[in-house]
């Protein structure tokens, strides 16, 4: 079966899906609960990007350089800096207790 020469496809970006701040609060809390930090640091990009970086670098008080440099994976950006951004996305960070099944696990690995 030969495949349809037309079809055109493009790449997928979650970005385009976090429309909300219900969809980006359980977005965010997700990847916290089953991430580590370079997980979150990509999906706050993701949502940076949703929101708009330049809108979001207005709000925060940093720069567009600051925001992508402080938002990839592997950068090690400090607590208050990240605090500035969920500020500005009007978000922020609560702690819960985890779950039985959630501390297992931790003790376990």
């Amino acid at each position: 079966m030969a495949l349809k020469p037309h079809i055109k496809t493009r790449l997928y970006d979650p970005a385009e899906f976090l429309t909300d701040e219900e969809t980006i609060q359980a977005y965010l809390a997700e990847t916290l609960r089953t991430g580590d930090q370079g997980d979150f640091l990509e999906a706050l990009n993701t949502v940076a990007r949703a929101r708009g970086m330049t809108q979001l670098a207005k709000y925060s008080g940093l720069s567009r350089e600051s925001l992508y440099k402080t938002l990839s994976r592997d950068s090690k950006s400090r607590f208050e800096t990240i605090q500035a951004i969920l500020k500005a996305l009007n978000l922020t960070l609560i702690p819960t207790i985890a779950t039985t099944t959630e501390t297992e696990a931790n003790v376990r690995a």
